[in-house]
């Protein structure tokens, strides 16, 4: 791993080796590493597939190990970033700016997806019969879903305890908090000086401890993949493999129609930011969690010179806001399942689906495989299509997820970075230096 996670130093992953001048091994690469691992998983899925569920658990526990610290790191990186930040009203300025930046994103993947289900049409002629009360397997997220709806999105951003934030893992109510306990200590003025230098040293210690834990990323990515392998089968794509090819193709359009000229159009290279962060979408890919990256995201942002203020409020909230990739899956699977079950929706009644998911995803920031509840949710309330059409995605939204969770990654990512431009809150030296040799390693 030559991606040195422990500091906040910009150093690419295939940097020289030291004092030789020479560049390192490619097999040094984390990201090849993770690739490897990944490709060795997939095989060992196919030959010993009776090992899914030990996999899984090699998989899971990588996460869990990253995700015990997030809640940490959104703390620290929020209260840090707030209480050094000595204008209270720019931290309105930019918290507004970013969710105006975020709706109106995933108001265009919401559209594409929309315009590329009903382009495509993967589930025309299907003529599934879903009639009767919805499958086991979708219990628990029905039960979800009705708490989400029973309970509203304001009551869901503030925790029953402090603690509870944390140990929910919440992301929302984990920035919610943290942005109050900003607030009270900026009022400290110096006397809340000892509580900041604190924090900071506490995120830096759990950034060491991250470093560690990363090194095991190539293991997590194999027991994922080795799990939806031996557990679906090589030929898993093939399984609605419509769908699959449908929704892949569209995150490709999304990127290349609004993520692309949105970097371009602010001076940044989006393939350059996609190499600079070309471990972490591999891991996410392999794993299908955000949570697993964004500990090194906090600190490669903060390494191209965007103001850890910045960093420590934007990207946060783009976890719990921001999700491109999840819009494009909220708006094909529901017209995927219409079509799947012969219900003929008009463009206005799919138009009003989206109006509803728009306002329900908000409900599911923060919820334990929220992407699926958010669709449950909605079918339940609208009722337009059957909530029992939902358990054909289940074997393949194990593959979706993949993908939509690697768009929201870069999504947050390149939001981070544009969003500090605009508060010129970035460096633009280290940034553009930082892409260019990224994009040469």
């Amino acid at each position: 791993m030559t991606a040195d996670m422990t500091t906040a130093e910009p150093r690419a992953e295939s940097a020289p080796a030291a004092g030789t001048g020479r560049r390192a091994p490619f097999y040094t690469d984390m990201s090849v590493q993770v690739f490897a691992g990944m490709l060795v998983g997939a095989l060992i899925g196919f030959v010993w597939p009776q090992s899914a569920e030990w996999m899984s658990t090699l998989a899971n526990l990588f996460i869990r190990l990253i995700a015990m610290f997030v809640g940490l790191i959104i703390f620290c990186a929020v209260v840090h970033g707030i209480a050094t930040v000595r204008e209270a009203r720019r931290v309105g300025r930019v918290a507004i700016r970013a969710l105006i930046y975020f709706e109106v994103v995933t108001t265009f993947a919401l559209v594409i997806g929309l315009t590329a289900i009903n382009l495509f049409g993967p589930g025309k002629g299907m003529h599934i019969d879903v009639s009767g009360a919805p499958s086991a397997a979708l219990a628990p997220y029905l039960h979800t879903a009705g708490e989400i709806s029973a309970g509203g999105f304001l009551l869901s951003i503030v925790p029953h305890t402090a603690v509870a934030a944390f140990t929910e893992g919440n992301v929302l109510q984990v920035v919610f908090l943290s942005v109050l306990f900003a607030f009270g200590l900026q009022a400290l003025g110096p006397r809340g000086k000892p509580m900041v230098d604190m924090i900071e040293i506490t995120k830096l210690t759990v950034f060491k401890i991250i470093g560690y834990i990363m090194w095991l990323a190539p293991l997590g990515a194999m027991g994922a993949i080795a799990f939806t392998v031996g557990k679906f089968g090589i030929g898993s794509l093939a399984s609605l493999g419509a769908l699959v090819a449908e929704f892949y193709l569209t995150c490709a359009v999304f990127i290349l129609a609004v993520l692309w000229p949105i970097a371009w159009w602010n001076g940044i290279s989006l393939w350059s930011l996609m190499r600079y962060i070309r471990t972490e979408l591999l891991v996410v890919f392999g794993t299908s969690s955000s949570e697993s990256v964004f500990p090194q995201l906090v600190q490669k942002l903060t390494a191209l010179g965007c103001d850890e203020s910045i960093v420590g409020l934007v990207l946060p909230t783009g976890y719990a806001f921001n999700h491109d990739g999840t819009c494009l899956y909220f708006a094909a699977v529901p017209i995927f399942l219409a079509q799947a079950t012969g219900v003929d929706l008009s463009l206005g009644q799919q138009l009003g689906l989206l109006a509803i998911l728009l306002i329900t995803s908000k409900g599911g920031a923060g919820v334990a495989g929220s992407a699926i509840v958010v669709v449950v949710s909605t079918l339940a309330a609208t009722q337009i299509v059957p909530v029992a059409a939902m358990a054909l995605v289940l074997g393949v939204h194990r593959l979706l997820s993949s993908a939509f969770v690697a768009v929201n990654i870069l999504g947050n990512a390149l939001a981070t970075i544009v969003i500090a431009q605009w508060e010129g809150a970035v460096d633009r030296k280290t940034l553009l230096a930082g892409l260019a040799h990224s994009a040469s390693a």
